[in-house]
């Protein structure tokens, strides 16, 4: 098989919502359909101790929430299908953010009760700002709920997005019989009334067809028949170029947690989602077809196996075919690297691979050579944008709570910085070391992770500051004032870059008007 027909079998997509919403259950019966995996595990059932295939860490299991991305590749249908199961919580929103960098399309879950939470437009934003297409899957229609068209308002004012469903639920909560395809023309109804079982889909074209009242009774069929008439009225047709564009997001209804809808979604996704696209670099725009292999890590996971202290670079690959044992360049670095046992992932299970291609996610063995952001080429000079760290919300000191592990402290937290968890800054005036986060469970997750993969122990104790900033100069004798009046306030980041943490807004609206030679940088790529 060809580098082109390679590229068209790939999908490469990223699964964002609010906690909650179900979007773990949902790639768990996304690869239970793809075969990748022979038994879903219940996230959140505590009777089952089986933890969901994608929440492989610790403190996820111990919580029922995702705290890293985790990356999970399989074949469906002669497609290669490679998934991103993203953090919901708003405490780790940096990580996703990062990930949306690598992934070529979006499914969006949305909870049929809650509707649109506030983390979910955030994601949203991210993934419009980008043009990415976006898929919207509606979960837990067999729980109680609003109404479809309800939903879908919020979804269309909140998110800004242009709908166009392609399912359609028969009846909610306890009158969920199932939900008519328009994609495939097909009714997907239960079994019996427990609704664990789905029945087989029935070819059903014809909605006028009194058989339908056989079906789902009278009462539904007349509901369904009025409602499709509206949506049909409404709802502009289903067109994939203005998908593929980020215009029109096509939107599935059903249950991820009774596996009600996921095929359906699935199947239409790997015939509509777009193939590997195209990504900017600073010198160039790469595209997929090029011959020569470039990839991008955006994603450092430490201690992916804690029994080896292994550490993980996630590359995603760009252009060309990526090969084992062939020396690439490390475009920062300057320096030939070889990948004796380049792997792929279900979750925390990896096998080693001999070759990748576009669209592909590769794990690659980390000694702490890479930072989120390097390239790796045959030997270009690009440098691939996009990958910023943001200014923390929350700031603290570290201490050390074990005098006896310093150094076990000191690489543990070299690692998670590197895993880009959060951010460390180092005082200039003293030396001490502040923590910056996006959100404070991040604190709780740092401190467990030590403990518990690296042996160390830590305490934190508050450090007041509005925003970290970025200083760019364009006036040595500014910044030499500046330094000097800010020195109590002035640090250093993890790469040795300069970063005001302002303790006010007035502070940094100050700062900002009187030293106009200087800017203020509230991403740390500028």
């Amino acid at each position: 098989m060809g580098l082109l027909d390679e590229i068209h079998r790939r999908r490469t997509f990223g699964i964002v919502s609010h906690p909650d919403a179900g979007k773990t259950t949902l790639t768990e019966k996304l690869l239970l359909f793809g075969g990748a995996i022979q038994e879903a595990g219940a996230v959140k059932s505590n009777k089952i101790k089986k933890g969901a295939t994608s929440d492989f860490m610790e403190i996820e299991r111990q919580r029922g929430i995702s705290v890293a991305t985790s990356v999970m590749g399989f074949e469906y249908k002669g497609r290669q299908i490679n998934i991103l199961d993203t953090p919901g919580h708003q405490d780790f929103a940096e990580d996703t953010y990062r990930t949306l960098t690598a992934v070529d399309s979006a499914i969006v879950v949305v909870d049929v009760a809650k509707g649109v939470e506030t983390q979910t437009e955030k994601l949203v934003q991210v993934c419009r700002m980008r043009a990415t297409p976006i898929m919207v899957f509606v979960n837990k229609m067999d729980r109680e709920g609003r109404d479809a068209f309800d939903v879908l308002d919020e979804i269309e004012s909140k998110l800004g997005l242009r709908l166009c469903p392609l399912s359609w639920p028969i009846g909610i909560g306890k009158q969920f019989q199932g939900v008519y395809n328009l994609w495939e023309k097909k009714l997907e109804l239960y079994v019996g009334s427990n609704k664990q079982k789905v029945q087989d889909s029935i070819a059903f074209d014809d909605l006028t067809d009194p058989a339908l009242e056989g079906l789902i009774g009278q009462s539904a069929a007349v509901a369904l028949r009025e409602e499709l008439e509206l949506v049909q009225g409404v709802y502009p047709q289903f067109n994939q170029a203005a998908y593929l564009q980020g215009d029109i997001c096509p939107v599935f209804f059903g249950s991820a947690l009774n596996n009600f809808g996921v095929r359906e979604l699935l199947d239409c996704f790997v015939e509509i989602a777009p193939t590997p696209l195209p990504k900017a670099a600073e010198e160039r725009l790469v595209l997929p077809e090029e011959t020569k292999f470039s990839g991008f890590v955006f994603k450092i996971h430490a201690n992916i196996d804690p029994n080896h202290r292994s550490r993980i670079a996630f590359v995603k690959v760009v252009s060309g075919t990526f090969q084992r044992n062939t020396n690439y360049l490390h475009v920062r670095e300057g320096k030939s690297l070889k990948f004796s046992s380049p792997t792929t992932f279900l979750a925390s299970k990896r096998s080693v691979i001999e070759e990748a291609f576009p669209g592909d996610i590769v794990g690659l063995p980390d000694t702490g050579l890479f930072r989120i952001g390097d390239t790796l080429t045959e030997g270009e000079k690009l440098h691939y944008i996009g990958i910023p760290s943001f200014s923390p919300e929350h700031f603290r000191f570290i201490n050390n709570a074990d005098p006896l592990k310093s150094k076990q402290l000191a690489k543990g937290v070299d690692q998670l910085m590197d895993e880009g968890v959060a951010q460390l800054f180092t005082l200039l005036v003293n030396g001490r070391k502040i923590i910056g986060t996006v959100g404070a469970l991040q604190y709780e997750v740092i401190q467990y992770r030590l403990e518990h993969e690296y042996g160390a122990k830590c305490s934190y104790e508050p450090f007041s500051a509005y925003k970290a900033c970025w200083i760019d100069s364009r006036d040595p004798q500014q910044l030499a004032e500046f330094k000097k009046l800010k020195q109590r306030y002035l640090a250093e980041d993890k790469y040795g870059k300069l970063v005001f943490l302002a303790d006010s807004a007035f502070s940094l609206q100050m700062s900002q008007e009187k030293f106009d030679g200087l800017t203020f940088h509230l991403k740390s790529e500028y």
